[in-house]
């Protein structure tokens, strides 16, 4: 009759879908897990870098306290911009 044969032997396929699920979720937490690594390291130093751009208030005094170069005066004059320039022509002879 109908069902006197006996279905395929389909265990082979079950297995391997199920090494095939278990190694993406595997591959998927390897990834979370450097993914969430590099974002503390990430972090901290974001951290150092808030850290040393804040000086405590003793350092700025000191640091105002420099004396600077005097800036030369360009009074009148100004800088002409990179359309203003005017390049030298120099005719043959």
């Amino acid at each position: 009759m109908f069902l006197q044969d006996a279905p395929p032997d389909t265990s082979g396929y079950m297995i391997a879908g199920y090494v095939v699920f278990f190694l993406v979720t595997a591959i998927y937490l390897f990834s979370l897990f450097i993914r969430s690594r590099n974002l503390k390291q990430d972090l901290d130093t974001l951290e150092n870098m808030k850290e040393e751009s804040t000086l405590p208030p003793a350092r700025e005094e000191a640091k105002a306290a420099v004396p600077r170069p005097k800036a030369k005066s360009t009074a009148g004059r100004s800088k002409p911009g990179p359309r203003q320039v005017k390049k030298k022509v120099t005719k043959k002879k």
